[in-house]
């Protein structure tokens, strides 16, 4: 026992002195806090620190301090004008909250390209699962609509807020005004509703006509349909026969691999057959006259290079899928060097649409009324083609890049 007096005696003594000589500092040093803060005119220190350090409308009001009001506790204040302002940024389909500004056709395909098309395809087609703004004419009543800007949306405002409010992907709001109106410009030409010299603007906004802008009606379900959905619910029996609607293939999940297995699986018939009496030698002789028809076809157009100059210009809305002249190979679509005389589906290193692959075996040749027939409206001439581009808007554009074409035949 007098070992350990001797051991921790010493520092039990410490500690009681310094916890004492604590406690006085604190009783003669430290300001008791009261349990009500004062309210009237002389201020705890606290408070006026606060008000001394808080700028004109900080955030700590001390007028409510001051004059008892105490509803916010002393805290917040009304937003400023010009913070109310930085989020009230929302366009009106009658056009209010639109800023001044303008933005051409021409440059919004170029901030298009760099902002935009990673995910929407240069044409505004869609990439993978990101959606289609353009395209899907006439498509809402079908089983699987094409809903895009030009086919299903009714106001030209959900175009600007949106693009101003959420685009690009990644980057939100770094958009100008003026670029916001050379993008919506480059949407609205990507869909047919303007022309390549348009320039939007806030006080044409209005003007330009939605195709579907009366295609929405007033939601009364409420009225109409609510009433079906209080009564008890089925739970067995509940049809009298059950069918299959829709497959997958239509909801386009199905992979592409699957129908070049269903070709490979078609019956041997549908495949010219080579026999003892008719050698591929004469099948192959057979085809030649054709051959040398279109070939000495191709080299006999004459070509206005004027027009083929024009031509070049008009041909860089079809460069990023289709490469032309030396080294040229396929892309996303095949490469167009000799393409009059071609087959439909005529490039064997080259994937093609069932449809354009058929075309080709009825006989089909590229030439300058199949190809312009097709530049009018691709998906109208080879239905079920893979190429999303909607097509050239004009005939002297046709004729241009027809011609523009021509100079890459040998």
């Amino acid at each position: 026992m007098s070992k350990s007096l001797k051991l921790y005696g010493g520092s039990v003594l410490g500690v009681a002195v310094v916890l004492m000589a604590a406690y006085n500092f604190a009783d003669r040093n430290v300001a008791g806090f009261p349990d009500r803060p004062k309210t009237g005119p002389s201020l705890p220190v606290y408070e006026i620190a606060a008000e001394q350090v808080a700028p004109a409308g900080g955030l700590v009001a001390a007028a409510n301090a001051q004059n008892g009001a105490g509803a916010n506790y002393g805290l917040g204040r009304e937003a400023l004008p010009e913070e109310l302002a930085a989020w009230d940024v929302d366009v009106r389909p009658d056009g209010s909250g639109l800023p001044q500004g303008a933005g051409s056709v021409s440059d919004g395909e170029t901030l298009f390209s760099e902002n935009c098309a990673v995910c929407h395809g240069e044409f505004a087609e869609g990439v993978g699962n990101w959606p289609e703004l353009a395209g899907g004419d006439d498509t809402l009543a079908d089983e699987d609509p094409v809903k895009t800007v030009g086919s299903y949306w009714p106001y030209l405002s959900t175009v600007w807020d949106y693009v101003h409010r959420s685009m690009p992907f990644g980057n939100a709001q770094s958009l100008t005004a003026d670029e916001t109106y050379a993008i919506t410009a480059y949407i609205l030409y990507s869909n047919f509703l303007v022309e390549d010299d348009f320039v939007l603007t806030n006080e044409n906004f209005l003007e330009v006509e939605m195709p579907n802008a009366d295609g929405f009606i007033i939601d009364d379900r409420a009225e109409t349909e609510y009433s079906r959905w209080q009564t008890e619910p089925c739970m067995e029996n509940c049809k009298d026969s059950v069918e299959i609607t829709m497959r997958a293939t239509v909801l386009d999940v199905t992979p592409e691999d699957e129908g070049a297995a269903e070709d490979a699986a078609a019956p041997a018939e549908s495949a010219p057959v080579q026999t003892a009496e008719a050698p591929a030698e004469e099948a192959a002789a057979e085809e030649a006259p054709a051959e040398e028809a279109s070939a000495a076809e191709a080299a006999a157009m004459e070509i206005d290079m004027a027009l083929a100059e024009e031509g070049e210009g008009v041909y860089r809305q079809c460069k990023a899928c289709h490469m032309v002249g030396d080294g040229a190979q396929n892309r996303t679509g095949p490469q167009l060097n000799n393409v009059f005389g071609r087959t439909f589906g005529g490039l064997d290193d080259f994937r093609y649409s069932r449809t354009m692959a058929t075309m080709g075996e009825d006989g089909m040749v590229w030439n300058e009324d199949t190809l312009a027939e097709f530049l009018t409206k691709p998906r109208d001439y080879v239905k079920g083609t893979k190429m999303a581009f909607n097509g050239l808007r004009s005939e002297e554009d046709i004729a241009a890049v027809t011609e523009y074409l021509k100079t890459f035949q040998e």
